[in-house]
């Protein structure tokens, strides 16, 4: 419950489709619909796999009881639909949070280091960059896969590194006037270690990463924000024009600091 919807609330991959939005209260609707739906995809899911227990009490992978459910139980037709419908969900699932990665990839990390090795005139492109990134992170991500090899492990090592490292700043940046760019970067790193850290130490499954995490990631956040100097005025009221929807084209040359400032 707490990585989890912590880390929907947070995911890159839920907001880019928020910001397609044609409106405020198309957003607000589709996200409480879609965040509705996962609780109840994940009744499903969970109810699943309690039937799997009781009826393969000696199933030697849990990760194969919807697999084993599907094919023991169900008629040839539904069978097939059910899994041509599981598939479908992976491969949705997986190519937005590619998208995802690679667009934050190309866009806020490649973009910065690209102005340092290469000439500021050259002209770079977008599309070409954000495939590059999609096979490089794909590549990256069946790796670590196949080196983990258990659904729940992966699943709880990457919603920690999220929600360990980016709960905070995000929530910080959105609702903390006080917050600034250096400590939010400060709190990513600070808690990105201590979840790896703790991990290693307490193991992947454990409550004690996440929980410890998380309070590094808002004290580093909290007391760096107070160490630095408070964030430029007019960057704040732009950076308020665009969380309320309007925009502020009139300060195009400050509105291109809010993210760094977010």
């Amino acid at each position: 419950m707490l990585i989890y919807t912590f880390g929907m609330l947070i995911g890159q991959d839920i907001w880019q489709r928020v910001f397609t939005a044609r409106s405020d209260a198309t957003a607000k609707w589709g996200g409480t619909v879609a965040g509705t739906y996962c609780l109840v995809y994940a009744l499903a899911g969970a109810a699943i796999g309690t039937a799997a227990k009781v009826m393969y009490p000696k199933l030697a992978n849990p990760d194969d009881a919807f697999a084993t459910i599907v094919k023991d139980e169900l008629p040839v037709g539904v069978r097939g639909l059910v899994l041509a419908a599981a598939l479908a969900a992976v491969m949705s699932t997986s190519s937005g949070a590619l998208i995802a990665c690679a667009t934050v990839a190309n866009n806020d990390i490649w973009a910065r280091l690209r102005g340092i090795v290469r000439p500021s005139g050259e002209v770079h492109d977008e599309v070409k960059g954000n495939r590059a990134f999609i096979l490089l992170m794909g590549l990256a991500v069946i790796a670590t896969s196949i080196a983990l090899n258990d659904v729940v492990e992966a699943l709880t090592v990457a919603y920690n590194l999220l929600v360990g490292g980016l709960l905070v700043p995000i929530l910080g940046g959105l609702l903390w006037k006080r917050g600034t760019a250096q400590g939010a970067l400060a709190a990513v790193a600070v808690g990105g270690v201590a979840v790896i850290g703790l991990m290693a130490g307490y193991g992947i499954l454990a409550n004690e990463p996440i929980y410890y995490g998380l309070l590094a990631s808002l004290a580093t956040y909290v007391v760096v924000s107070l160490a630095t100097p408070p964030t430029d005025a007019a960057v704040l009221a732009a950076w308020r024009e665009r969380l309320a929807g309007r925009g502020a084209p009139e300060t195009e040359s400050v509105s291109e600091t809010v993210p760094a400032a977010q």
